[in-house]
């Protein structure tokens, strides 16, 4: 034993260099001379001293500390703190710190490596030499720094695990043919050969390309998560139904419905197609896409409040089949002759109310309105987001700035739960009204409806119950994504109001300025139509839109039940569709045991039809009828009849053309065109646009 420690003691002594004296000497001396040299440096320099006053003083602090920030080295530090409070603070930042790494810790993330058998099942290297270690550790240090040296026993390493390469590469290869992104990580110093072998290995894999790390590192090759796509928040829902369909004259010769002025349903179409998409078909209801637009149908001579206008021409879409276009025309009342206007405006302020074409675009419509508003008028404001609140109390127009500066501390935030918003607006409301005058509720929202009564069916009938004693409800909608237009519809019908979509300040101005009168001051409550049709004339009809608004036969004589209202200068504008008997357009054929003689049924007089008109005068339960025959006439269609017409075929596009036959988007576009008209405002040349828009995006 002796023996071998003193060989031991000696191999030692061989392998540790003796001390260089003269050596060690230069070295103390170069060092004392460089201390010498910045002393001397340090000690010529002029001590600072300043006598300028305390504020020269603090101001020369601040520039010197500026100057110090914003260095190179200054804006590393602060981005390097600022990076650090926001790993520390953030919940980005924390997920980024606790995973999916845990560097250094026993939960390891998975490692991707060739394994011929060399290495553990764990990865981890253990019974090495030390000595052998440290000497690879060294020449690994000496490649490092001159960029060409290297051991020997490296090259020889890498030379043998290149040849191996071919034979390890199909297990990097499976994993790049997934198409998985690899990444490159560096963990813990330790067992320089191992992580040089595992290193190497991996650099010479082809598809892999990975760059040799630091001396001590090891590689760690891990498919990158995939990225996840977070959709955009869509909640929107809309009222409509299946498209009408054909009946059977003989079988069902009477349709019934009610009357709808809502214009809702264009302007989300407008929506769609101006953000380059189509719209959910059953975002489309036609009538509204017609009723959008003004008309110039005669107006009323007799006693009452609208007049009606019925036209039969030949369809543009099928052969063989006729329109039958009917036109009302309300009666505009003018500025001095309409009674004092009550208005309540209920407000969601919700968090999601922040966008631009949300709250700030209702805040702008509201200010166009307030400019048609009478010094006699009065407006209050309540809002609905957390709890509700009166932000305004009831203010005569005339007191615009007052108004103004209310509408403009409006800010959207908090939750949706506005607990007795809706009740409290009509509380102000019954508040404000008066005899003779009008009083109207206008909820303006971006779909949410939580304002206070959770049950749908229990808020329609808080709304009907408010509109039997004289307060209207219309629904304003803003922004699209989770707009609700099927709550919109619901309360703007049991509150005898309409419903709107508001998309641009231009919108605005149609709905509230244009045709302000007519959304605010009703001429006619519960408007009912009802066309029977005479099966010696008409063998098939199907009316076009109005699927939601359809009613049964009896309820056109049941003053009890409730129909659209028609306000001061409104256009309503009804399209049906029908089949002579004997055009050879008919789609149903006779029935085995149907009636063989329709002249038993029918009448021979000419008539197309029978038109009917119920409706009650405001503040009135007793309804009143109009009526009068349907006639097939030789005069050619006006330009507001055929637009209105393409209007139609637009919508019945859009929904999918069940109905049209072949006829297309250029014939649709052709009829539009030459029907535009004077077009004062522009509307006609915007629908030719928006339909060329689908006629693209259909294809």
């Amino acid at each position: 034993m002796t023996d071998e420690f003193e060989d031991l003691k000696a191999a030692m002594q061989v392998a540790t260099p003796e001390l260089d004296a003269a050596r060690k000497a230069a070295t103390l001396r170069a060092a004392e001379e460089e201390f010498a040299w910045v002393s001397q440096g340090l000690a010529h320099e002029a001590r600072p001293r300043s006598d300028r006053g305390v504020l020269a003083r603090v101001g020369s602090g601040v520039t010197k500390m500026m100057d110090v920030l914003t260095s190179k080295g200054g804006l590393a530090a602060t981005t390097a703190l600022v990076a650090v409070g926001f790993a520390m603070v953030t919940p980005v930042g924390r997920d980024l710190l606790d995973g999916p790494w845990n560097v250094g810790s026993d939960a390891r993330v998975p490692r991707i490596s060739v394994d011929d058998g060399s290495l553990p099942a764990d990865g981890q290297i253990s019974g090495g030499n030390p000595a052998e270690e440290a000497q690879v550790g060294s020449g690994l240090s000496q490649a490092a720094g001159d960029g060409r040296a290297q051991a020997p026993e490296v090259v020889a390493e890498r030379d043998q695990v290149a040849a191996a390469a071919p034979e390890e590469a199909p297990v990097v290869t499976e994993l790049a043919d997934r198409g998985d992104v690899l990444q490159e990580l560096t963990v813990e110093s330790g067992a320089f050969a191992a992580d040089l072998e595992r290193r190497e290995r991996v650099a010479t894999a082809p598809v892999m390309q990975a760059a040799p790390s630091r001396a001590g590192d090891s590689i760690v090759i891990l498919p990158a998560p995939e990225p996840v796509i977070v959709p955009e928040s869509d909640t929107e829902a809309f009222s409509n139904a299946d498209t009408s369909s054909l009946k059977v004259t003989t079988e069902e010769p009477v349709s019934t419905f009610s009357i709808d002025v809502d214009t809702a349903s264009y302007a989300v179409v407008r929506s769609s197609l101006t953000r380059g998409a189509l719209p959910p078909q059953d975002a489309v209801r036609v009538e509204e896409m017609v009723n959008y637009f003004p008309y110039a149908y005669p107006a009323p001579e007799g006693p009452h409040p609208f007049e009606s206008t019925i036209t039969v021409m030949p369809s543009p879409w099928n052969a063989g089949t006729e329109l039958v276009h009917i036109g009302i025309q309300g009666t505009l009342l003018a500025v001095e002759d309409r009674p004092p206007l009550n208005l309540v405006f209920l407000i969601d302020t919700s968090g999601s109310m922040q966008d631009a074409n949300k709250l700030p675009l209702l805040k702008q419509s509201f200010r166009l309105m307030l400019a048609e508003l009478r010094p006699e008028d009065e407006v209050s404001i309540v809002t609905y987001a957390g709890s509700a609140g009166q932000v305004l109390e009831p203010t005569r127009a005339a007191e615009r700035s007052v108004i103004l500066g209310a509408l403009d501390r409006l800010e959207a935030g908090g939750s949706t739960a506005g607990q007795a918003g809706l009740q409290q607006a009509y509380a102000v409301a019954e508040g404000m009204a008066e005899d003779g005058e009008v009083t109207r509720v206008v909820l303006a929202t971006d779909g949410d409806f939580n304002v206070g009564l959770s049950d749908p069916e229990a808020l329609k009938d808080f709304i009907a119950g408010k509109r039997e004693i004289g307060t209207y409800l219309s629904v304003l909608g803003f922004g699209r994504g989770n707009l609700d237009d099927a709550t919109m519809q619901a309360l703007a019908q049991n509150g005898n109001g309409t419903a709107a979509y508001i998309d641009t300040l231009s919108e605005a101005r149609k709905v509230l300025v244009d045709q302000l009168t007519g959304a605010l001051f009703p001429i006619a409550n519960d408007v009912k139509i009802q066309v029977e049709f005479n099966p010696a004339e008409i063998a098939e009809y199907r009316l076009i839109g109005y699927e939601t608004r359809a009613l049964a036969r009896e309820d056109f004589n049941n003053d009890r039940v409730d129909a659209g209202d028609i306000g001061a200068g409104h256009t309503v504008t009804a399209i049906y569709e029908v089949t002579p008997v004997g055009s050879e357009a008919i789609r149903n054929g006779p029935l085995r045991y149907g009636q063989a003689d329709t002249a038993l049924v029918g009448d021979a007089s000419g008539e197309r039809g029978f038109f009917k008109l119920r409706y009650k005068e405001p503040g009135s339960d007793t309804s009143i009828l109009i009526e009068e025959p349907i006639f097939a006439g030789d005069a050619a269609p006006s330009e507001d009849v055929r637009f209105s017409v393409a209007m139609a075929g637009f919508g019945e596009l859009l929904r999918g053309g069940e109905y049209l036959g072949g006829w297309d988007w250029a014939e649709a576009i052709a009829l539009a065109s030459g029907a535009r008209g004077e077009d004062a405002f522009g509307y006609r040349a915007e629908a030719v646009t928006l339909m060329r828009l689908a006629e693209m995006l259909s294809k």
